[in-house]
């Protein structure tokens, strides 16, 4: 057998061992088998972006998924983590947030980079993004001592306002993590803290439009669904500011935190990446 087909053989092995996964990046939780061809294509994008993050030897990178479509937003990714060299877990290891089904409960999570990509998602399009050296190296020891300090709210909200102290989703998180590079080293980390670092350095979450009509009549309101997050004057707008994965790219790009990047649509890799 060839070696890269080994490979791909060995993530598939472990993949099996560690289904099913309770929970999910806000999306609903109908059980799905994975069929073998699904298992096939999330091992192939596993082994594909090891390959990327061994090349470049980076102790952290951030890594996209597809798992929710959102091009009616004009978005792509729907879901990030930190995937983590030398994690106790793993060579290399995701790090990030997750909803458990059926509930408006949340948890940090460490996978192989195959389980990061089998979670029934749209396509195995994927994004790694790299930080500079020294961010990195600060990041990458923080991940490593989770789940002490996680930053994490356990009151999970899809639509989580950015900054909340009730709730929190996994873009939030991803963000308020990404600000633990950017802290000075007396700082303490917390949510606010590093929310407010964030807020300095310029971030500008998406706006979500969500009518009234969609809310009641398109079964928004589910266990994971928190409206009342935002004030009563968004509401009635139906216009809601979130942490979205693209929101974090521009973010990164605009602080100097994005220092290299690659992409794959439909299995090719891109020339440039895209807005996300």
């Amino acid at each position: 057998m060839p070696h890269s087909k080994c490979k791909i053989a060995a993530l598939g092995i472990a993949l099996l061992m560690s289904l099913p996964l309770p929970a999910l990046a806000g999306r609903g939780c109908e059980k799905r088998e994975i069929t073998p061809e699904n298992l096939a294509a999330a091992a192939q994008t596993a082994l594909t972006v090891a390959d990327a993050l061994e090349a470049h030897n980076a102790p952290v990178a951030l890594v996209a998924r597809v798992g929710t479509d959102l091009s009616r937003y004009g978005m792509t990714y729907s879901h990030a983590g930190f995937a983590v060299r030398d994690h106790n877990n793993g060579r290399w290891t995701v790090v990030h947030l997750l909803n458990r089904c059926g509930t408006d409960k949340a948890s940090v999570y460490a996978q192989g980079l195959v389980n990061f990509f089998a979670d029934d998602l749209i396509n195995q399009d994927a994004r790694i993004v790299w930080l500079p050296e020294a961010e990195a190296e600060r990041l990458a020891d923080y991940l490593r001592q989770l789940p002490r300090n996680s930053l994490l709210n356990p009151n999970y909200n899809l639509i989580s306002r950015p900054g909340s102290e009730r709730t929190q989703n996994s873009t939030a998180w991803v963000l308020e993590t990404l600000a633990v590079a950017q802290l000075p080293g007396d700082q303490p980390i917390t949510r606010q803290r590093t929310f407010a670092e964030v807020s300095q350095h310029g971030f500008t979450p998406d706006t979500i439009r969500i009518a009234y009509g969609k809310r009641v009549l398109g079964g928004l309101f589910s266990a994971n669904t928190d409206f009342t997050d935002h004030p009563v004057s968004t509401r009635l707008q139906g216009q809601y500011p979130v942490v979205t994965v693209r929101s974090i790219f521009r973010y990164m790009q605009a602080n100097g935190l994005a220092a290299e990047q690659m992409e794959w649509r439909n299995g090719q890799l891109q020339k440039t990446p895209g807005a996300g």
